[in-house]
C-alpha cells in the first residue's frame, strides 16, 4: 500500500523558501564578486608587469566574451543536466581563476585567470533562476528575484574592499588571490553541505499555467523563434550600458563635468550600488503587489534616464549631480525584480535555463561593447555623452520591455 503524500506545511514551506533564496543569493553574490577579481589590482599589474591600459581592457573583454558565449551554452546544459551540478562546476572555475591570478607572472597568466572567471560566471543566471523558479513558492517569488539582484550588487561592492584590503595588509598582492581561493572553497563547502535546498530535481514547475506541461515537446532551439526572447535580450543589452557608464566611467565623467575629487567619485559609485540594492528590495514588494510589470520597469528606468540626463547637462551643483547619479541606481534597482518576472513569464515551459542564458548574454555583450564606446567618447573630450548615451539606452530598454508586454497579450 502506497503512503499518501502529505502537502508541505506553511512553516516548512517558508523555511524551504528562505533557505533556497539565501543560498542562491550567496552563489549569485559570489559570481559578481569574481567579476571584480582582477580590476581592483590593475594599478599593481601596470607597475609589476609593465602592462598597458589596452592590455588591461583586453582582460575585461575576454571575461565578458567568454561569459557571454558560455551563458547561452550553460542554459542548455542546465536544462539538460540540472542546475545544481553546473553550479558546483562554475564555483570550481572561480577557484581555478584565483589560482591562475595568484601564480601569474605576466599578461598570459592574468588572461588565463580572466578566462576561468568568465567561464565560471557564465551559467549563473540560468542556474539561479531555474532553482528559484522551481523551488520558491509563488507568493515569495518576487522577493526571491529581489534578493537575487541585491546579492549581486553586494558582491560587486565587497570585492574591491576584500581584494585591496588583503593586498595592503599583507604587503603582497598574491595573498589577495589566496583569499579569493579560500572564499570560493568556503562557498563550495557550504553549498555542498546545504545541497538539498538547491536541488532543482526535487522542485516542480508549480507556477506554470495549467496545461502547459502537457504540451508536446519541441526542438531545443524552438524558443529562439519567439520575438519576446529577443526583446528581452535587447532589454538587457540596452539597460547594461547605464551600469557600465557608472561602474567604469563615472569617475572621469564627474571629474571633468563637475571637478569632483577621486574620493568623491568613488563614493558616488558606491552610493549608486547601494541605492540600486535599496531599489531592488522595494521592487520585490512592488512586483508582488502589481501585475503590470512593464509599467514598473518604465517608471524605474525613465526616472533613472532623467537623472542621468540632468547630470550630463553640467548645470547642476556638484553635490546635486552626485546625488542624481546615486539615485539613478535606485530607479534601475526598482525595475530589477519586475524585469526578472517579465522574463519568467516570457519563457516557454522547460526552457527556463536556455531562455535566461540567452537573454542575460545581452548583459555581457552590452558590457563588452559599451566600454570601448564610452572610452572613445572620453578620448574625444565628450564626457557628457557618456551619461546622455546611457540615459538614451535606458529609454530603449523601456521600449523593449513594453514590446515584451505586448507580445504576452
Amino acid at each position: 500500500m502506497t503512503a499518501a503524500v502529505l502537502p508541505i506545511s506553511i512553516p516548512d514551506q517558508s523555511r524551504r523558501d528562505f533557505s533556497t533564496i539565501g543560498l542562491v543569493g550567496l552563489a549569485h553574490g559570489t559570481s559578481h564578486f569574481f567579476h571584480m577579481l582582477l580590476p581592483p589590482l590593475f594599478p599593481i599589474f601596470i607597475h609589476d608587469f609593465g602592462l598597458s591600459y589596452s592590455q588591461l581592457g583586453l582582460l575585461v573583454t575576454v571575461f565578458f566574451v567568454v561569459s557571454s558565449i558560455g551563458q547561452v551554452l550553460g542554459g542548455f546544459l542546465v536544462d539538460r543536466s540540472g542546475a545544481r551540478p553546473v553550479l558546483f562546476a562554475a564555483l570550481s572555475c572561480f577557484l581555478f581563476a584565483s589560482i591562475a591570478a595568484g601564480l601569474a607572472d605576466g599578461f598570459g597568466g592574468l588572461l588565463l585567470a580572466a578566462a576561468f572567471a568568465g567561464l565560471g560566471n557564465s551559467p549563473f543566471h540560468p542556474i539561479d533562476f531555474t532553482i528559484l523558479n522551481k523551488r520558491v513558492s509563488q507568493p515569495r517569488l518576487g522577493h526571491a528575484f529581489s534578493a537575487h539582484s541585491i546579492s549581486g550588487n553586494l558582491g560587486w561592492a565587497a570585492a574591491p574592499l576584500f581584494i585591496i584590503g588583503i593586498a595592503e595588509l599583507s604587503g603582497n598582492w598574491r595573498f589577495a588571490y589566496l583569499g579569493t581561493a579560500l572564499l570560493a572553497t568556503g562557498v563550495i563547502v557550504l553549498l555542498a553541505f546545504k545541497r538539498d535546498a538547491i536541488n532543482d530535481a526535487h522542485g516542480s514547475w508549480a507556477h506554470e499555467k495549467p496545461g502547459l506541461l502537457a504540451a508536446k515537446a519541441e526542438h531545443p532551439l524552438a524558443y529562439l523563434r519567439l520575438p519576446s526572447i529577443w526583446l528581452c535580450f535587447s532589454f538587457f543589452f540596452f539597460s547594461t550600458t547605464a551600469l557600465c557608464a557608472v561602474q567604469s566611467f563615472a569617475t572621469p565623467v564627474l571629474a571633468r563635468l563637475y571637478a569632483l575629487s577621486l574620493h568623491a567619485t568613488a563614493m558616488v559609485v558606491t552610493a549608486y550600488m547601494l541605492c540600486g540594492a535599496a531599489g531592488m528590495l522595494i521592487g520585490g514588494f512592488w512586483v508582488a503587489k502589481s501585475a503590470k510589470l512593464e509599467r514598473n520597469i518604465a517608471i524605474g528606468l525613465c526616472c533613472s534616464a532623467l537623472l542621468l540626463g540632468l547630470t550630463a547637462s553640467g548645470l547642476l551643483a556638484p553635490l546635486l549631480a552626485a546625488v542624481c547619479v546615486a539615485l539613478a541606481g535606485f530607479g534601475v534597482g526598482l525595475a530589477g525584480p519586475s524585469r526578472d518576472m517579465l522574463i519568467k513569464q516570457a519563457s516557454p515551459p522547460g526552457a527556463t535555463g536556455r531562455v535566461y542564458g540567452t537573454v542575460y548574454s545581452g548583459l555581457d555583450i552590452g558590457f563588452a561593447l559599451a566600454a570601448p564606446l564610452f572610452g572613445a567618447m572620453l578620448d574625444q573630450a565628450m564626457p557628457a555623452g557618456v551619461f546622455y548615451a546611457s540615459g538614451l539606452s535606458l529609454l530603449l530598454a523601456v521600449l523593449a520591455a513594453l514590446l515584451v508586454g505586448r507580445e504576452k497579450k
